[in-house]
């Protein structure tokens, strides 16, 4: 029998800012639409790595670190040093549980136990039951979630009205599937639920138990059970923060998991009531690394000193950029660790080609509409609000066709999934399809109608737009000696049958492709009003140079040139050669790569990726990615960095007031993070943080992907995305970040943005200071302190902190 309902708790309040506190302990899912890649730990960036491990032990049951044995392999065939250990210790010297150096090298053969999440009730209701619970209320809220955040996907809407809690009461009331499994009078229940989720949660946690200490991580726990539905609700918690508005989504969803968990209480109380206060008990206590978790940290922090003194060794045999007056090509790439590999195909065709690396945004963050279109897609930075609106705009008549088709195939796909039309479909049109299914196979379909040149809001001002242009020119450090060609390519990817496509775009545009915002830029640097003014204020932008907008495609490492940007016959032999070059560029680019694709053993072979709709892995995305350097072309030029490095062009000395390494660390150094992270937490922790196997997707109302066929999306990485069938593509590594630039400039920097600061002092992201010579001059170690770094004969020009 079910309790009778009784008023909400007196510390309700408290229990609300418990509430909102787990809510943001979770990772934002963002539809497939515009995904970009997420920080899994963004809601514990203010503590190490350590006692992150002892919270998701507890909440999760899951590891955030390599096995053992993973590092063992690594300290046997000497690519972590005993100094990288030593080092490593010694940065946690007077810490709780600190280890020795011996304890960690006697670790390295004991094996993990495996970590067993606190359980909920509807885990011991299973337990006492043997009915599976958990799988239950995934199953239910699935299938009411599925159809009320639904994005398109669904033929039939259900009605939004009430928000999220009150359409699951509406949801559940009806739904008998529940009772038909055992929870008898579930529905009635749900009926006298609180309408307020607040007072649902409330009277939820005093059912149970659950005061404001234990709520801290009972909480997260039931989060965690909701797998990317809570996730997805994170995602329109980060948007309202954005625009400055309050919303309660994840914690709507809380109120609808801790309802199902007090039903079962109810019903199973004698059995499990004393086993359930053991629980709350122990989320009462702190969450406190054990030793195991410390020298987990401790070998991560190794491995990362490790590839840290390789980076070094590398950077050595970099070469000063030649200067030879004038370049003829000045090719700026996205600072994504894709175009590092193109950058040094493109440079080695001729000595007067300079590449430089930039967010792939330009400076340009825009609400864009595409052609045909009236949804506005946002095209910059997911931390940053959009600073400017763009279209697309062309003649009526081809607006109106492009609608007309997009309406007619969107109808066309309606009618294949209709109730009735879509079983009469497949018989009646099989055979018709046969020569589309041929046509898709070898990549033959139709190929999209290319957009016209991208237009900013003619509201802008003119002075703004003086002032836009001008700070990406200085933040490029791209102020004097400008080629003939300065050709701005932003990047995309072009793949088939993959739900995952938008993760494999721009992360700093939002999850599109880079063409739109580098065609904006070339518009206003193509302006001569504008080059006017910046030639009153500095900027002498010769009268022969123009600026080329272009998108260099991952998979296939082409690049297309939007010279039908430009007044026609514009510098025509030199795009001409341009072209050349870029096609050679992307021969030696593939071949590169193929080296790490399987199955692609020549140029030819990674072309096909793209087409190949049965492909999982048409490429590798910046699998691989472990470091950031911000410094001129002069430090990295010459050094193979393999495609894992990002590159950003800077010099400080042009920088007065350091108002662009500013920018640098608390924009494209954060979203470098967040993409580091991610490949780090789907290798790690993919059960938790993965997107699962690719052969068992179906997308799911727009949002995301499920594993099969009901349940909660999966956010972060497919397995394919970082596993190649026989080892990881993906050194699950956190990110170092070199800067060329004083320290007390970084210092003050941090000092006045503390969530970048906690990035840092926390061990989520290494920070180390390049000297003026490029040597890897000083590590950061936290709270605003520096330590030199030094080189170590005795272990091979190993690098460790004095």
């Amino acid at each position: 029998m079910f309790a009778k309902l009784e008023t909400y708790p007196a510390p309700l309040l408290e229990l609300v800012t418990e509430a909102n506190d787990a809510s943001k302990a979770i990772p934002p899912l963002f539809p497939l639409s515009s995904s970009v890649a997420v920080n899994p730990f963004l809601g514990q960036i203010d503590e190490p790595l350590s006692v992150t491990a002892a919270r998701l032990e507890r909440v999760a049951g899951t590891r955030i670190t390599p096995a053992r044995e993973y590092w063992k392999a690594k300290f046997e065939s000497d690519e972590i040093s005993q100094e990288d250990v030593r080092a490593a210790v010694s940065a946690v010297e007077g810490q709780f549980n600190a280890p020795s150096l011996q304890e960690v090298l006697d670790a390295l053969d004991t094996p993990h136990d495996t970590p067993q999440p606190l359980a909920t009730v509807a885990e011991l209701a299973a337990d006492v039951s043997g009915i599976d619970w958990p799988g239950l209320i995934e199953d239910r809220i699935g299938a009411w979630a599925a159809g009320h955040f639904d994005q398109g996907q669904a033929l039939w809407q259900q009605a939004d009205t009430g928000g999220v809690f009150q359409s699951w009461r509406e949801f559940a009331t009806r739904d008998l599937t529940p009772e038909i499994h055992g929870l008898k009078g579930f529905c009635a229940f749900v009926t006298r639920t609180n309408r307020s989720h607040w007072r649902a949660i409330g009277r939820a946690s005093e059912r149970l138990g659950v005061d404001t200490e234990a709520a801290k991580t009972t909480f997260h726990r039931w989060l965690i059970t909701l797998g990317g539905w809570a996730q997805y609700g994170r995602y329109h918690l980060w948007q309202a923060e954005l625009d400055g508005r309050p919303d309660s989504t994840v914690a709507e969803l809380l109120a609808v998991r801790m309802v199902f968990d007090e039903a079962l209480y109810d019903l199973y109380q004698d059995q499990i009531a004393a086993r359930w206060a053991e629980v709350v008990a122990k989320h009462r206590t702190p969450v406190t690394p054990s030793k195991s978790e410390v020298i987990d940290a401790v070998l991560q922090d190794a491995a990362e000193r490790a590839q840290q003194r390789a980076l070094a060794t590398k950077l050595k045999k970099s070469e000063p950029v030649a200067s030879n007056g004038r370049p003829e090509v000045q090719a700026a790439f996205c600072i994504d660790v894709r175009s590092e590999v193109f950058r040094r195909a493109l440079e080695a065709q001729d000595a007067k080609i300079e590449t430089i690396g930039f967010a792939g945004f330009f400076g340009l963050a825009s609400a864009h509409k595409a052609a045909g279109s009236d949804v506005t897609e946002f095209r910059g930075p997911v931390l940053l609000k959009a600073g400017a609106t763009s279209e697309a705009v062309e003649p009526v008549k081809a607006d109106l066709n492009r609608r007309y088709t997009a309406r007619a195939k969107r109808a066309w796909g309606r009618f294949k999934l209709a109730a009735v039309s879509s079983f009469a479909f497949v018989e009646a049109s099989g055979p018709v399809y046969a020569g589309k299914l041929v046509r898709d196979s070898f990549g033959l379909g139709d190929k999209a109608k290319p957009e016209p040149a991208p237009k900013l809001d003619p509201s802008l001002s003119f002075e703004t737009r003086v002032g836009m242009a001008k700070s990406v020119l200085s933040a490029m450090s791209l102020t004097h000696n400008f080629a003939r060609i300065v050709m701005l390519a932003g990047h995309g990817a072009d793949v088939t049958n993959n739900p995952h496509e938008s993760a494999l775009q721009c992360g700093a545009c939002g999850g599109y492709a880079g063409d739109v915002n580098a065609r904006l830029l070339a518009g206003l640097l193509n302006d001569p009003d504008i080059r006017s003014c910046l030639q009153a204020q500095g900027i002498d932008i010769p009268e022969d140079t123009v600026f080329l907008p272009a998108l260099h495609h991952t998979t296939t490492d082409m690049v297309t040139l939007f010279d039908q940007d430009l007044p026609s016959g514009t510098a025509a032999a030199e795009i001409a050669q341009l072209k050349t070059w870029l096609d050679a560029a992307g021969d030696l680019s593939r071949a590169e790569r193929a080296q790490r694709l399987p199955r692609a053993n020549e140029s030819a072979a990674v072309l096909r990726r793209a087409r190949d709709w049965a492909e999982t892995r048409p490429e590798w995305g910046l699998a691989g990615c472990r470091a950031f350097v911000a410094a001129p072309r002069d430090r990295t030029n010459g050094a193979d960095l393999s495609g894992r490095a990002f590159l950003h062009n800077y010099n400080w000395r042009q920088d007065d007031g350091f108002g662009v390494l500013e920018l640098i660390m608390t924009a494209p150094v954060v979203v470098a993070s967040w993409i580091s992270l991610q490949y780090y937490g789907s290798t790690v922790a993919p059960d938790l943080f993965g997107g699962g196997n690719k052969l068992l997707h179906n997308v799911v109302g727009g949002i995301g992907v499920l594993e099969g066929n009901n349940g909660a999306p999966r956010p972060g990485l497919p397995w394919q995305s970082v596993y190649d069938g026989n080892g990881f593509q993906h050194d699950p590594l956190r990110l170092t970040v070199v800067i060329e630039a004083p320290r007390e400039a970084m210092s003050n920097i941090l000092a006045r943005h503390p969530d970048v600061k906690a990035l840092f002092d926390n061990g989520w992201l290494n920070l180390i200071a390049m000297d003026d010579s490029g040597q890897l001059a000083w590590r950061y170690d936290g709270d605003l302190e520096w330590s030199p770094i030094r080189e170590t004969p005795d272990t091979s020009g190993a690098i460790a902190a004095e």
